[in-house]
Formats: C-alpha cells, sequence, structure tokens
C-alpha cells in the first residue's frame, strides 16, 4: 500500500514538470547568441530532455539510461551538424538539472516527504542529470572524432590526387613530403583511380617532393610494382640532380623502373609509347 501510494506521488511531480515542459523549453529562448534556425532546431531534444528528466522521477531507471544514451547521440549528431561546441549541450543539461531540481524540491515538501524520501528521490534524478552529460559527452567526442577522420580522408584524397591527361595517361603530381600515411595513400588512390581511368600509364611527379630517403624510394617502387599488377606502367618524373645523388649515396636502386628529370619528358615518353 505504501509502494502504491509512493509511486502515485512521484507520478504527480512527472505530471507536474511535463505540464510544464513547453514554459520552461521558452525559457531558454533569450538565453543564447544563436540565431533563430539554431534555436528551432534545438527546442525538440531540449523537450525531450525535460521529458526524460520528468519520467526518471516515476519510471524504471534502467530503461532512462536506454532512453538516455539514445537522446545523448541524437543531441550530439544536431551539435556537430550545426557546427556548435559541446558547452551547449552541457549547459542545458546543467540548467534544467536547477530548474526541475527546484520542482521537486517544492513538490516534495508539499507532499511532506521525509528527508530520507526526498534524498533517495534527488539522488536518483541527480544520477541521470550525470547520466546525461556521461552520453551527450561520450556521443559528441565520438561524433567529432569521425567528422575529423572523414575530413581528413577527404584533404588526403585531394592531396594525392590522379590528373588523367589523356585517355590512357595520368599523373599524381606529389607536393611536399611523403610520410608513411601518405605513401599508402599514393598507393590505394594510384591503383584505384588507374584501374577506374583504365590507364596504361601512369606517372608520379617528384618535382615538388623536397625529400627523398630509402623509406619513400622503397614506398615509391611498391607503387610501381603494385600497378604492373594490374597492367599499367609506372614512371617516375622530377628526378631532380640532388636526388638522384642522394639516391646513389643511399644505395638506392631504381632497377627496372622508368625515371625522367621533368614531367614534359615525361609525357613525351609515354605518348611516344602509345602511339
Amino acid at each position: 500500500m505504501e509502494d502504491v501510494l509512493l509511486n502515485k506521488k512521484l507520478q504527480q511531480i512527472t505530471a507536474v514538470i511535463l505540464h510544464k515542459k513547453e514554459e520552461l523549453a521558452e525559457q531558454k529562448r533569450h538565453y543564447h547568441f544563436y540565431n533563430h534556425d539554431v534555436y528551432v532546431q534545438l527546442v525538440p531534444w531540449r523537450i525531450k530532455l525535460i521529458n526524460i528528466y520528468a519520467e526518471s522521477i516515476s519510471s524504471d531507471e534502467e530503461l532512462t539510461f536506454q532512453i538516455l544514451e539514445k537522446w545523448g547521440m541524437e543531441v550530439a549528431n544536431v551539435l556537430i551538424n550545426l557546427q556548435l561546441p559541446l558547452d551547449i549541450a552541457l549547459e542545458e543539461i546543467s540548467y534544467y538539472r536547477n530548474i526541475i531540481g527546484e520542482i521537486i524540491t517544492e513538490e516534495a515538501k508539499k507532499e511532506k516527504f521525509s528527508f530520507d524520501l526526498f534524498s533517495k528521490v534527488i539522488s536518483r534524478y541527480d544520477l541521470v542529470v550525470d547520466k546525461a552529460v556521461h552520453w551527450v559527452s561520450k556521443s559528441y567526442m565520438k561524433d567529432y572524432a569521425d567528422k575529423i577522420q572523414s575530413a581528413q580522408y577527404a584533404i588526403d584524397e585531394l592531396s594525392i590526387p590522379v590528373v588523367r591527361i589523356t585517355k590512357e595517361i595520368g599523373v599524381i603530381p606529389l607536393v611536399g613530403e611523403i610520410d608513411t600515411h601518405r605513401a599508402q595513400i599514393l598507393l590505394e588512390n594510384a591503383l584505384k583511380q588507374g584501374d577506374a581511368y583504365k590507364l596504361r600509364w601512369l606517372i608520379i611527379d617528384l618535382s615538388a617532393v623536397p625529400i627523398i630517403d630509402t623509406m619513400v624510394a622503397d614506398q615509391l617502387f611498391k607503387v610501381i610494382t603494385a600497378l604492373k599488377l594490374i597492367r599499367i606502367d609506372g614512371v617516375l618524373s622530377g628526378i631532380r640532380p640532388e636526388i638522384s645523388l642522394t639516391m646513389v649515396q643511399l644505395g638506392i636502386k631504381s632497377n627496372d623502373i622508368v625515371t625522367f628529370n621533368s614531367l614534359y619528358g615525361a609525357l613525351d615518353y609515354t605518348n611516344f609509347r602509345i602511339q
């Protein structure tokens, strides 16, 4: 009987908060610098947060946590897409922690909750708020990292392009230093784009590469070898005297790889071979 009465009182508190949710959501309109369109997109998840806070008072704890996890992922996605900082979500969570905490306190006074009962209710509510912070932060950082990784991949793709010169000849103009990561992108782009374009020749131009060491040379030769496996002949251009000297001093052997000191020479050679 006491449990039934307690549940009824908790449900009454939930009902009071839900009755005020629209009003509570509107209270934040003048608190932020963001424009109306952003505000409109934030309102739905703000109302959903108030719903979760309200329902957590009288609902199953595990169910509340599951709903919070999903909500956290939705919020993080909205923030990332709107290019808004995590601080906004955390401020919203904190703001409604205080506002709804005050409502719980007032309703508990009206219902004459004992200190132990009030402490139990408010502790559970605080745990829900802490979980909200946890899931939003975790989801935001994951989405942010994924977006950065996706952007980096796009940059890598653009930094090592395969430029189609003729129907059967392509060029990869390399610019800057080549590390292990860029070497892998070079290999992937050369094979993928070379096959997609149905090229017969692919020129890798090193004119804007400042340093050629053993690792870089080894990676370049691997690219040439891999291209041969899909019936594309690779050529190196831009082999300047200092690069040639460095390769000799390092004991790097070019074997059967065709090299030129200029892109013009490589293009002239490949055009001649096709004709």
